[in-house]
């Protein structure tokens, strides 16, 4: 008695644990996976932090409008006068043993040949590009989310595909050997069957295996404990929406894609560059204004002072030059590839729809695959009952099922990744 109380509580240990693990299992649908890698992945993370690190640059910008102000002190002493006269035999004078000096300017610059303007604009464009990077880095945490997420119910499916391949083989197992023992048959029958639902367990293991390892990566990239998730999502054996109405004209999209309009900041960029350029060699004009006070000879001594300067860089031209000529390269450079870049994207674009397209094609097809190979797959099975087909033909068009279960799996799970792509690409 004793003995069975025991094992009652450690069955009741096993079945509670195994009810808190599913309970702690998170399925999720496509959207909620999305929105999951999008808050907890790390190259979101790091994507914001470039964008406040690029607005606090903006900001240090903008410092440079206000006066620079600074303050002084000093103060010294020695062990005799610095400053000594000989005033004749046996006398003398001495100056500054010891004092103090301390003062605090200002200084406002009035015109910088536009070096104060153009950084900050500048760093606008730095803010700007950090964003269109944020939004590509979105683009690809989506992508490699949805892919995870379409991996996982491709392998799910395919383990209901072979559930119904194992329930086919243990009916064909029944009848080789009921006919074995009827007479009508010899076990070779049986044997081919026995084979081909030993190799059907190891596919499930294989299976199993990648979507234990595919589940794992899903809830690594969307920010959850590993194996803790599991999707919501079934093909069935239906069509997709048709992507037509998906359909952007190339070049029209083309200025909505975050990858066109991060060139044109890189544009900006090289052009604001030559202008900061140019600026260095032209004329510095600042007013400024200070309060100073000193003792040094045991007085003391204030002054407020206010001044003008104007600094020209004459021999600056010599080198100023050849970096403006370099400036000017460079945006050169980066309006070609603005254009090259631009014809790329486009044609992307059209790729990319015609990805998408023959993916689409792809589930059609594969879908009249399983309904000849159903259609094959009956007519064998009647053969073989009626005595006028081998074991053979009937495990081959067994196999034949199977693979087109697999075709339409794979088509349908790559057709949902190609759609996305097509969208990232035209900026939908």
């Amino acid at each position: 008695m004793k003995t069975m109380t025991t094992k009652t509580t450690i069955l009741t240990m096993v079945l509670s644990l195994a009810a808190t693990t599913m309970t702690a299992q998170r399925v999720m649908t496509i959207d909620q996976c999305v929105s999951d890698a999008l808050l907890n992945n790390v190259k979101m993370k790091n994507a914001g932090n470039d964008v406040e690190a690029a607005r606090q640059a903006k900001k240090q910008a903008f410092t440079k409008y206000f006066p620079t102000v600074s303050a002084t002190g000093m103060g010294f002493m020695a062990d005799d006068e610095l400053l000594q006269m000989s005033l004749g035999e046996g006398m003398g004078m001495g100056l500054l043993k010891n004092g103090i000096s301390g003062g605090v300017s200002a200084q406002l610059p009035l015109f910088t040949g536009g070096r104060i303007i153009n950084a900050n604009r500048l760093a606008e464009v730095g803010v700007e590009s950090s964003r269109l990077q944020r939004k590509l880095s979105e683009n690809e945490v989506v992508l490699t989310a949805e892919t995870y997420f379409w991996q996982v119910v491709m392998l799910k499916e395919k383990l209901k595909t072979i559930t119904a391949v194992e329930q086919q083989l243990a009916e064909f197992a029944k009848n080789a050997d009921a006919a074995v023992s009827a007479g009508v048959s010899d076990r070779n029958d049986l044997l081919q069957v026995n084979l081909r639902r030993n190799e059907t367990r190891s596919g499930r293991i294989t299976v199993e295996n990648a979507l234990a390892t595919a589940r794992r990566l899903l809830a690594q990239y969307t920010g959850h404990a590993d194996d803790s998730v599991d999707v919501a999502a079934d093909m069935g054996d239906g069509m997709p929406e048709p992507p037509f109405a998906l359909y952007a004209e190339p070049t029209a999209a083309l200025v909505s894609t975050s990858e066109y309009a991060l060139l044109e900041q890189n544009v900006k960029a090289n052009r604001l560059q030559y202008k900061m350029s140019l600026g260095e060699n032209l004329p510095t004009v600042a007013i400024g204004g200070g309060y100073f006070y000193n003792n040094f000879m045991d007085k003391s001594q204030q002054s407020w002072v206010g001044f003008a300067t104007v600094s020209i860089p004459l021999s600056g031209w010599w080198g100023g030059s050849h970096d403006m000529k370099k400036r000017k390269l460079a945006v050169s450079n980066a309006e070609n590839t603005l254009r090259d870049n631009a014809e790329l994207l486009v044609i992307n674009m059209e790729n990319k729809w015609n990805d998408m397209n023959d993916a689409y094609r792809q589930i059609r097809i594969a879908q009249e695959s399983i309904t000849q190979a159903e259609e094959n797959l009956r007519l064998h099975t009647d053969y073989y009952t009626a005595g006028t087909a081998t074991m053979s033909d009937l495990l081959e068009a067994q196999t034949l099922y199977q693979d087109s279960r697999y075709s339409y799996i794979e088509a349908y799970a790559g057709y949902q990744i190609k759609k996305r792509e097509y969208m990232q690409a035209t900026g939908q």
